[in-house]
């Protein structure tokens, strides 16, 4: 299977550098973006195969992946819209607000994955959803070639593109939060004494065990509370003085007004 990727920012190097840690061949990788400067080092680096134009792309990938900026799309989806007529092939765009139906109305009825990948596919433990055309099933060809892609760097769920907004605040934007929450714990460390480096890896390797532990556990995560918070405790102690700063409200809130910003846009 070949893919190929039309636009090579932040979010395609992220997917692709995956997908080569995964043991996917750079050489079954085509790219192709405005300006090669950007990109060619990093194509050059993972041994990508680096196209001449984006309907070159779309003619040669088996998964055509649209990774461009939405004001962009349309002008691309023209280019590509021949290439993308052949049997077997897909679209999958990770463009943000371009929903499967505009899509189809540049294209055509041809099968279209809409992705909502976050950063974390870079280092395999991505969260992506996932919404095919038609809502059809995504282990029916040609769809399970873009789940292939995306089960390489993290795990997929399928999801409607009504709740696109709500996945995007909590998988594509949350890992900011989750960043700020680790910032904010290394800090509380320094206060009391611990170098930054010390502290901030104390931080993230703490969330990435209780990441796990959600994960693999039967237990829902206020029940896992409950296990670290004895009666009386330093735990229940912390977990009391969150509260009362607003810790829960002010994540709900985060999320309100990430999904907010998106609707407005």
């Amino acid at each position: 299977m070949k893919v190929g990727f039309i636009g090579v920012g932040n979010m395609a190097k992220a997917i692709i550098t995956g997908m080569v840690r995964a043991g996917f061949s750079g050489e079954d990788i085509l790219v192709h973006s405005g300006h090669l400067e950007h990109y060619e080092g990093f194509a050059k680096q993972n041994q990508l195969v680096i196209e001449t134009s984006n309907a070159m792309v779309a003619q040669k990938a088996d998964v055509v992946v649209l990774a461009v900026q939405p004001m962009i799309a349309e002008k691309v989806l023209g280019e590509i819209k021949d290439a993308l007529q052949s049997d077997g092939k897909l679209l999958a765009s990770v463009v943000s607000r371009l929903d499967i139906a505009h899509i189809q109305t540049i294209i055509g009825e041809r099968p279209v994955l809409r992705v909502m990948p976050n950063v974390n596919v870079e280092i395999g433990e991505g969260m992506t959803g996932l919404a095919a055309s038609g809502q059809l099933n995504l282990n029916l060809a040609p769809f399970k070639n873009g789940k292939k892609v995306f089960e390489l760097v993290g795990k997929v769920m399928e999801i409607s593109e009504d709740d696109f907004s709500t996945f995007g605040a909590i998988a594509g934007s949350a890992p900011a939060y989750a960043y700020f929450f680790i910032d904010a714990l290394s800090r509380a460390g320094v206060k009391y004494g611990l170098n930054k480096q010390a502290a901030t890896e104390i931080a993230a390797q703490v969330v990435n065990g209780s990441a796990k532990m959600v994960l693999e556990s039967d237990e829902n995560p206020a029940a896992l509370i409950d296990k670290v918070s004895s009666p009386g405790g330093t735990t229940v102690a912390g977990f009391l003085a969150m509260e009362e700063a607003g810790f829960m409200t002010a994540v709900v809130k985060g999320i309100d007004a990430t999904i907010g910003k998106e609707k407005e846009e």
